[in-house]
């Protein structure tokens, strides 16, 4: 299960197939927006996507094309429905942007036998490990 510590940075990986959005817990982000809104919405991918130097964003999918952005947002609307979409802003704290992009994490079994959704995805997660070098414990609980 992994930690997105940033929203434009996020969405990329998983629109560039490199996460996949089931393997999200949560994504904490520093944005206050909801993709649902088609104005919001506006302001964000032109944010992310346009170089000016008087925006605060980074230009983080300035690579993808117009037409990728039914893409983008619909990556952003769905964790956004599916509780995955932390905004801190809207509860008034301001965080600082991350080097890290994502955190890996593991959740305790009780945890998982109340969430079917992230104990496939943990138990997809213990599969692919194994087969390469990550090491597993197996004594967690």
């Amino acid at each position: 299960m992994k930690i997105g510590l940033s929203f434009s940075r996020c969405v990329l990986d998983i629109v560039e197939e490199r996460v996949d959005i089931n393997d999200v817990l949560i994504v904490i982000a520093r944005t206050k927006f909801n993709p649902n809104d088609d104005d919001a919405w506006t302001d964000i991918w032109r944010g992310y996507r346009e170089v000016d130097l008087f925006r605060s964003s980074n230009p983080e999918w300035a690579h993808h094309p117009d037409d990728a952005e039914d893409k983008f947002r619909a990556v952003a609307m769905m964790l956004y429905s599916d509780g995955k979409l932390h905004q801190p802003r809207q509860f008034g704290a301001h965080v600082i942007r991350r080097p890290e992009i994502w955190l890996e994490t593991v959740l305790p079994s009780s945890e998982l036998e109340k969430n079917p959704s992230a104990k496939k995805a943990w138990e997809t997660f213990q599969t692919i490990a194994g087969l390469t070098s990550v090491s597993l414990d197996k004594d967690y609980q």
